[in-house]
């Protein structure tokens, strides 16, 4: 039985508390090192808390790991330290050989594998070496944690890429293929985007747009619907009125010049 003056380990049971835990009752004790801890009747009994944390840097129900292994690390002892929210932090070691300290929750969790060495993968000799249009040509130091290469494109500009992004592939130009795969998507077509002007006449709306209708926006200076159309990088104004009914119709008139330039191009404008 736990009561006043029992003695667990190096605690000295003084008084019960008006606290609980788990329904069990929660006892003042004092350490011989002169500390003091609050620890419930179950870990008393168990003998799981045999100090107020001067010599077991473990707290009262707080799992013991000592020996098992979490990715390349294996938990060597316990420290002092405490995490912001109280976790222990234990004394680890990596399969590198490094020693790190990490937290009980980051080891538990799966956030921590590694000293960092996998994070952290080692520098590539990649200089001469080509990766889509890019080829190497220099090392351009390491920024963020990624190792940086300075390549040349084929398209003549050059350009410094992570050496992660040349490995999975996600960088294989300055931007140019990118560029170029765009403009054939657009379709472009004496300065205008067939690609677009199909769509428009589909119903498709600009993210831009508030009114729900293309070319169409209300003018809050004026109090009135204003209508516009652009075509070839030319923005034409199709004029302003009371009803948006009004701005609507002149909208749609004003997209005939879209029809007779998808007609000149074959009918839909599929034949570019």
């Amino acid at each position: 039985m736990i009561g006043t003056g029992s003695r667990i380990g190096m605690l000295t049971v003084e008084e019960a508390t008006e606290q609980r835990k788990g329904g069990y009752i929660v006892w003042r004790c004092r350490c011989d090192c002169g500390g003091e801890i609050l620890a419930d009747t179950r870990c008393l009994q168990r003998k799981s808390v045999r100090d107020c944390g001067c010599r077991s840097p473990l707290r009262p129900g707080q799992k013991d790991i000592t020996g098992l292994r979490f990715g390349k690390l294996t938990a060597v002892r316990p420290t002092k330290e405490r995490s912001r929210r109280g976790s222990t932090v234990w004394l680890c070691r990596c399969d590198c050989g490094r020693e790190v300290k990490v937290q009980l929750d980051q080891l538990t969790s799966g956030l921590r594998k590694s000293c960092g060495c996998l994070s952290h993968p080692p520098r590539k000799d990649y200089i001469g070496k080509r990766f889509g249009k890019l080829t190497v040509t220099g090392y351009a130091g390491k920024r963020a944690g990624m190792h940086r290469w300075e390549c040349r494109c084929d398209c003549g500009r050059e350009t410094v890429v992570g050496q992660t992004l040349l490995q999975n592939g996600k960088t294989r130009s300055c931007g140019c293929l990118q560029a170029e795969i765009y403009r054939e998507n657009l379709k472009l077509t004496e300065g205008t985007s067939v690609t677009i002007l199909q769509a428009i006449k589909r119903g498709r709306l600009i993210k831009t747009n508030t009114s729900g209708y293309n070319g169409v926006y209300y003018n809050k200076r004026k109090n009135r619907w204003t209508a516009q159309i652009t075509f070839q990088g030319r923005t034409r104004y199709l004029g302003s009125f009371e009803l948006l009914a009004d701005a609507v119709e002149a909208r749609r008139q004003g997209e005939k010049i879209y029809d007779a330039f998808l007609e000149q191009l074959g009918g839909d404008g599929n034949n570019t």
